[in-house]
């Protein structure tokens, strides 16, 4: 295992005064790579528009420059803490696994050894969640799609996105992971709360199974939620708090709080900054005396690389398409990723 060695001042991440130790580190991250799909026809999904006879006229030149630049950025993160960046790193809006594998085959990508976990969800347009995780650092255990039963106002089934869900170990710490991609805004912020609500309930309820079974589990529910960390659906359904020293056991912390509170977001709508895109911790990497990982901070990926340079939505996400005009982006979302770490003996 080749982690980086930092000099950790423990007064800070460990609260042991006055003492200066080794520990390694390990990155944990989710990115909205906002509709990977790649050129070929697929009846399972609404792909039309990203087809080479469809009306963005996405042809196999732009899929690749589309995987160069998604790749660029993921060989990024994590790397001022650890040489190898992120360890495990969720995904939203991939169309399918073959994109997930052209995708890690890319060359600033290829050097590493990537595993793959994708299930193929309901999505009316055909995306789904998935998670990729370096070899070296994370073993799966197990792993399953959890479908959301879900229905319209008039009864109709609303077909979404399966949360994630994947345990395994983490350098020898057994670790929960669930990856979620929660219903839209489309339709009003009310009238979505429901949907959104619903998949918060799901990921609270298995969570204080994890913690009734082992109240130390270290449990990371990422993804791009739709929802902003004071919203209902993370503060009222999710529990998840804001303070780290307010949670208690069985309880969650969302270290992104505190971006949303200095205005800083992960996607921009109407002149105004989001943060949907989040990470929650459970109460068992927290704790002063946890054995293996805790948690040691969090980031907002939103290097001025990522971001428009002029115009009206200058400093936004630089997007691959705006509207059908190729704009040759990333995505309209910055990714988001927490570094836990543990003492070297």
């Amino acid at each position: 295992m080749r982690h980086i060695l930092f000099a950790v001042v423990l007064l800070l991440s460990f609260h042991i005064t006055a003492q200066t130790k080794s520990a390694k580190a390990a990155c944990i991250g989710f990115y909205n790579v906002e509709n990977l799909y790649d050129t070929e026809d697929d009846s399972l999904t609404i792909d039309e528009e990203f087809l080479p006879t469809g009306k963005k006229n996405y042809t196999q030149e732009l899929y690749k420059d589309k995987l160069g630049h998604l790749s660029d950025v993921i060989s990024r993160l994590g790397k001022e803490l650890t040489p190898d960046g992120v360890a495990i790193l969720g995904l939203g809006e991939i169309e399918n696994r073959k994109v997930i594998e052209d995708l890690i085959k890319q060359p600033k990508l290829s050097d590493k050894n990537w595993g793959i976990v994708h299930y193929n969800s309901p999505d009316a347009r055909g995306v789904d969640v998935a998670m990729i995780y370096q070899t070296k650092y994370f073993t799966p255990i197990f792993s399953k799609p959890i479908r959301m039963h879900q229905k319209d106002e008039k009864g109709r089934e609303r077909k979404t996105r399966d949360i994630l869900y994947v345990k395994g170990l983490l350098d020898g710490d057994t670790i929960h992971v669930m990856v979620n991609h929660w219903p839209s805004r489309r339709g009003g912020q009310a009238a979505s709360a429901p949907y959104r609500n619903d998949c918060a309930s799901v990921c609270r309820a298995l969570s204080d199974s994890l913690m009734a079974k082992n109240p130390d589990a270290k449990i990371f529910i990422m993804g791009d939620l739709n929802d902003d960390p004071n919203s209902p659906s993370l503060k009222d359904v999710l529990k998840a708090k804001e303070k780290k020293e307010d949670v208690k056991k069985g309880e969650l912390y969302n270290p992104m709080y505190k971006f949303f509170k200095a205005g800083i977001g992960t996607l921009a709508y109407d002149d105004a900054w989001n943060l949907f895109d989040n990470i929650v911790v459970s109460y068992g990497t927290l704790r002063d005396n946890t054995e293996g990982y805790r948690y040691y901070k969090a980031r907002v990926f939103n290097e001025p690389f990522l971001q428009q340079q002029s115009g009206a939505f200058k400093n936004y996400p630089l997007r691959t398409f705006v509207g059908d005009t190729y704009t040759g982006g990333y995505s309209d979302h910055f990714p988001v990723y927490i570094f836990v770490v543990k003492e070297v003996k």
